[in-house]
């Protein structure tokens, strides 16, 4: 069997899981509810407080379902009862964020600002506000794990890093590859 699609999921006190008989699931916890569709042919039991989820058979569609199908409900659970968070680092001279209401907006080398608004379940917020750091730390958090990833790759993508100095939006944390540059002139004078 897949060892991630074997592995119980743990569900805390406070969140409460609930599924039909085609199997669309409902969690519900203290930071919200989230649903989704799980295949029909996967069974869910819920036995000590903890969910599991088994295939029919070990055919290759079936394995392939049953790993995943474990891991959107664990996200699930885990989404309601603690929420995640993207951190996003700005790297540059004059590159900054700052908040206007529930909106962010992003001073990163164009003629102007970029203003990202949050989708419904998302906030952003802006860390390192000082002279020395000017703003350059920004989170975005949510309950659903997939939703926060997209947000945080679109603000990602708005000034990408470059290789040569790194300037542009990064993850916390993220490595990027640097080129060298010019070489400059080799032996001299140019013929």
């Amino acid at each position: 069997m897949s060892r991630i699609g074997r592995a119980p999921i743990a569900v805390p006190d406070k969140v409460q899981v609930s599924w039909t008989d085609n199997n669309f699931v409902t969690v519900k916890g203290p930071k919200g509810e989230l649903s989704q569709q799980i295949d029909p042919a996967l069974s869910l039991a819920l036995e000590n407080g903890q969910i599991t989820v088994s295939r029919p058979s070990d055919s290759g569609e079936h394995r392939a379902k049953h790993g995943l199908y474990r891991s959107l409900l664990n996200n699930m659970v885990v989404g309601v009862s603690n929420g995640f968070t993207k951190s996003l680092e700005i790297h540059g001279v004059g590159y900054r964020a700052s908040m206007v209401g529930k909106n962010m907006v992003v001073v990163v080398g164009y003629s102007h600002p970029v203003e990202v608004q949050p989708p419904t379940g998302i906030t952003f917020s802006v860390d390192g506000v000082d002279q020395a750091t000017k703003a350059t730390k920004v989170s975005v958090s949510g309950i659903d794990k997939q939703l926060v990833g997209e947000i945080a790759a679109n603000i990602r993508s708005i000034r990408k890093p470059e290789p040569y100095k790194g300037k542009g939006i990064r993850y916390a944390g993220e490595q990027i590859r640097r080129k060298a540059g010019k070489a400059g002139k080799v032996g001299g004078k140019k013929k």
